[in-house]
């Protein structure tokens, strides 16, 4: 499955990833793949919204993760932009998330892309002609 929408304004993004939520099943990976400002964070917030998580979900730059719980599956979200080396994956435990019980949302997924399975959801955000203007692109890879 393939799917191409634009969005118009940051909070377009957050709705578009809130509808994607729907789609989500336990276990799920989400590969996010996109420039700085691209709006990867705003659609990992609608896709926390999705799922009934109440907390703020940001960037967890500094972190590499932030756990979410309290929705409907609890939500793993990585940044991966600073990760020095695939050994800090290993230090946080980071098969154990990608294979657990909650979903997982990757910042920056081209980053690790030799740690990713291959059964995921990819969604590659650009920016488009406007300044609030996000193009996405949703491939599910079974």
């Amino acid at each position: 499955m393939k799917k191409q929408i634009t969005t118009y304004s940051e909070e377009e993004t957050i709705q578009e990833g809130k509808n994607f939520a729907s789609q989500l099943r336990q276990g799920d990976v989400v590969a996010l793949f996109g420039d700085l400002g691209s709006g990867k964070t705003r659609f990992a917030k609608g896709i926390s919204l999705g799922l009934g998580i109440t907390e703020i979900v940001a960037s967890p730059t500094f972190t590499i993760i932030s756990e979410h719980a309290g929705g409907k599956f609890p939500l793993y979200h990585f940044d991966c932009y600073r990760l020095r080396s695939l050994n800090e994956l290993d230090e946080i435990g980071f098969d154990e998330y990608l294979f657990g019980d909650g979903i997982c949302v990757i910042e920056w997924a081209e980053n690790i892309l030799q740690r990713l399975p291959k059964k995921r959801c990819n969604v590659f955000l650009s920016h488009g002609g406007t300044e609030n203007e996000r193009t996405i692109i949703i491939e599910r890879i079974e």
